[in-house]
């Protein structure tokens, strides 16, 4: 290839590596049998149809938080909520149990997997026990498709209705108040390491817990593999790519996760 030739294709993944994801309107549902690949059941919804016709989570009025990393050797969990909320207060937002969006496809079992994945790819995994939670400290899992204020202490993120709230559709954790102080509705670092399995819980790089790693953000697809016990950053029925796409898809892999 002649170097006039590599010049645009160089410009053109550049182009898409900076390009933003866009915020989702629909959610695409798939129950998958214990191949990974046949698909048992499956539908798609917007969220004007999960607003009229599932139970709403969030009031509009009522901001939402998860808790980044402490930084602090000392109090590694911070179960007093106290650091590193306020910037993750993610706005004041409405939305559909995650459950009862697994629902329109047969549920999940215990045993399966629940994958909730981003447009851009980015993914993660969670169990039977953690989507349908008892436990009032684990918050309900929640796919938020509106946000009547913007959040005012964390990063912006929109307002109104997906595509205006353009970080959803997004991965919310709909906690009550009963371990903050404040009487914020935060699912902190200490709720998560004790209401969900070990393999679940998001370190930031590695070190230090963040449950603000679990909120996906700009959701296009819940994915239910039955009984396949598919954990970590494991793909079911993966495809190898030629070498020149796999190398642009590795390039955007890294921006997405600085993105993160």
């Amino acid at each position: 290839m002649n170097s006039h030739k590599i010049v645009p294709v160089v410009l053109i993944a550049v182009c898409l590596l900076v390009l933003p994801a866009a915020a989702t309107t629909e959610v695409h549902i798939v129950r998958y049998a214990p191949d990974g690949a046949t698909a048992l059941n499956e539908t798609t919804v917007d969220y004007t149809w999960m607003e009229a016709n599932l139970p709403v989570l969030g009031d509009g009025a009522t901001h939402y938080y998860h808790q980044g990393p402490t930084f602090n050797e000392s109090d590694l969990w911070d179960p007093a909520e106290y650091q590193n909320v306020e910037s993750r207060d993610y706005g004041a937002v409405k939305g559909t149990a995650v459950r009862d969006l697994c629902g329109l496809v047969g549920g999940m079992a215990p045993g399966d997997t629940l994958r909730v994945k981003a447009e851009d790819g980015f993914y993660k995994n969670f169990s039977h026990a953690t989507v349908y939670a008892g436990d009032p400290k684990k918050a309900t899992m929640g796919l938020a498709w509106y946000v009547g204020e913007d959040s005012v202490t964390g990063d912006p993120q929109g307002s109104g209705y997906v595509p205006d709230y353009y970080d959803g559709m997004r991965l919310i954790f709909f906690a009550d108040t009963s371990t903050n102080p404040w009487g914020w509705h935060v699912f902190g670092d200490t709720d998560m390491k004790e209401t969900m399995p070990e393999d679940e819980w998001h370190f930031f790089n590695g070190e230090w817990p963040s449950t603000s790693g679990l909120s996906v953000k700009q959701v296009s697809d819940l994915e239910i593999y039955t009984h396949t016990g598919t954990t970590g950053e494991e793909t079911p029925a993966a495809t190898q790519a030629p070498l020149g796409i796999a190398v642009v898809l590795a390039a955007l892999g890294a921006v997405c996760a600085l993105r993160r």
